[in-house]
């Protein structure tokens, strides 16, 4: 991989970036705190030309301290999701709907999934149903793991109830959409299994979604877990194997109904990673 010139989308201090491809504008929308701007959830459209990137101007998504912010792109009504931690109103997780037009990006108003501290918010796209799945940590609730399916209408989205993915204190949360078995992968730190890593799968009925057996990718302490999906119908899971020096690990996992295998893990990176 080769790299163009670094750009600049905002000129402050900056945390908590996500960022989405919006499929149906050929755009790319990064989600990020300001702390320039009173740590505000704000967003931003940019431009790919070549090995180059331009941005428009900035919109806000919740005017208050936003922190946690994860994003995806629904295909099926052609708008970003937001999903974030609002601080300045008790760390409910709340989501908001993006419409890309030309270099710019505005919101509907904020919908709240969780009335609890949440952190740790992923929201994937599940195309099989046209829905979108948040994962998350409710720590209203011992910080447990929690999923909940969302459905987007206009510049709006509503949820259907959430189902708790894990019982024990759950960290480090991503997920990722397995387009080959139409399942949602949700991958983890779990503290009640000695920080190894584990996941489930998730399948998505209506506004609801089940999950099959927890399965372990990594049997050693894990921090920074990372997934996705791949051409190869393989799930890649990367993170920071703190029991192996901290070094870069990876792991490839196949889906199979409501269960999920996995190969050998691998180092990409041998060194603090």
């Amino acid at each position: 991989i080769t790299f163009g010139s670094s750009v600049v989308f905002n000129s402050a201090t900056t945390y908590n970036i996500s960022a989405t491809f919006d499929s149906n504008s050929n755009k790319v929308v990064i989600s990020y705190q300001d702390r320039g701007n009173n740590w505000y959830g704000t967003s931003i459209v940019g431009t790919v030309s070549g090995n180059d990137i331009s941005f428009g101007s900035s919109s806000t998504f919740n005017s208050g301290a936003t922190s946690w912010i994860g994003s995806t792109f629904d295909t099926s009504s052609n708008k970003v999701v937001v999903a974030y931690r609002d601080n300045d109103n008790g760390g409910k997780g709340t989501a908001a709907v993006g419409t890309v037009s030309g270099t710019s990006i505005s919101f509907g108003s904020e919908s709240i999934f969780n009335n609890a501290n949440t952190y740790y918010a992923t929201p994937v796209f599940n195309s099989a149903g046209n829905k979108v799945v948040i994962a998350y940590q409710d720590a209203g609730d011992s910080y447990t793991g929690y999923a909940i399916v969302g459905t987007v209408s206009g510049t709006s989205i509503s949820f259907g109830s959430e189902s708790q993915f894990n019982s024990s204190e759950t960290n480090h949360i991503t997920a990722t959409y397995d387009s080959n078995q139409s399942k949602v992968v949700v991958a983890y730190r779990d503290s009640g299994d000695s920080n190894y890593g584990n996941s489930k799968v998730g399948s998505v009925s209506g506004t609801s979604i089940s999950f099959g057996a927890e399965t372990t990718f990594e049997s050693a302490s894990c921090y920074q877990i990372s997934a996705t999906d791949s051409s190869s119908n393989k799930v890649i899971i990367a993170y920071t194997d703190l029991d192996n020096s901290s070094y870069g690990t990876y792991v490839q996992g196949t889906v199979s109904g409501s269960s999920i295998s996995y190969g050998s893990p691998v180092v990409f990176e041998s060194a603090t990673t």
